[in-house]
């Protein structure tokens, strides 16, 4: 139950930097989900345990808009894990009244990117340390959990590559391109002077006291930084340079596998969706690339 309770943490972090929601509403899905989590009692979730969570609502005698938002928070945490390669399978999909359209993965623009990754002031060792972070974010769309477990073995920076681990502890090599090999080797003299004595936690990313980075504090380091570069902070998100990444090496002609083994997607359907380019980049592809655009 800790990794579906983690992916609900992830989730409602989405809703916020993603989607835009009120606190309020973000408020009221935590308590859904909650409710859920303990209807489940540790047991593993699928369609069964859904339906029977839906008809213990009903049976409460809650009013019909209280048992739809709590489906409907069900329903996208499930969604929500399938997209983002954390499940195979949603058990909610046989709940689908009507097919609804996918929205585009949010994702910041180039520019913006470049912006953010030359806040941190590198004269400074938090700065250089929050660099080679939002540089290894971008280079391998990595997930948070997956950077805040990264140790530092993990890495292999002559070759340019790290292997990472995701959901079911499986790895991955991705590589990291020179602009984070050369962040986290400037990083490195840092780390060594901020672990902790005499019992290095081994991650790579470490916070001021010498601990491993926690999720919050990774998510704290990108919003502050972003909050510098001017970009709103309902804009950006660990998650948000994971999906600019993706989105960015497709409209460059990247093929669906290659992203599909960065981002560590466990069907290529859910890579899938990078491939629904918005307009002004369709416009763009058109006019270089149509025998009759001009």
């Amino acid at each position: 139950m800790a990794i579906l309770e983690q992916d609900v943490e992830e989730y409602l972090a989405s809703l916020t930097s993603e989607r835009g929601l009120s606190r309020h509403t973000v408020a009221a899905y935590r308590r859904d989900l909650a409710q859920y989590l303990a209807f489940l009692e540790g047991r593993t979730t699928n369609a069964a345990r859904v339906s029977g969570f839906v008809k213990s609502l009903h049976d409460r005698g809650l009013a019909a808009s209280s048992v739809a938002r709590k489906t409907a928070a069900v329903r996208g945490l499930h969604r929500f894990r399938v997209t983002e390669g954390l499940a195979e399978d949603d058990p909610t999909v046989l709940m689908e009244t009507a097919k609804r359209s996918q929205p585009l993965p949010k994702a910041l623009t180039l520019d913006e990117v470049m912006a953010l990754l030359d806040t941190p002031d590198t004269a400074t060792p938090a700065g250089r340390r929050d660099r080679a972070i939002l540089e290894f974010l971008y280079a391998t769309g990595a997930r948070v959990s997956e950077v805040v477990g990264l140790d530092q073995e993990d890495i292999d920076l002559e070759a340019g590559t790290a292997i990472v681990t995701g959901k079911g502890n499986k790895q991955r090599l991705v590589p990291l391109g020179g602009f984070a090999v050369r962040a986290i080797e400037a990083y490195l003299p840092d780390r060594l002077g901020i672990r902790l004595s005499g019992r290095d936690p081994g991650a790579l990313f470490l916070n001021a006291r010498g601990g491993r980075l926690t999720r919050q504090g990774l998510w704290g380091i990108v919003r502050k930084q972003a909050a510098r570069a001017g970009i709103p902070a309902d804009r950006v998100s660990p998650h948000v340079l994971r999906h600019s990444a993706a989105t960015h090496m497709v409209e460059r002609g990247a093929d669906l596998r290659s992203v599909q083994q960065l981002l560590g997607h466990a069907t290529i359907t859910t890579t899938q969706v990078y491939t629904r380019v918005t307009p002004q980049h369709l416009f763009e592809v058109y006019v270089t690339s149509h025998p009759r655009s001009r």
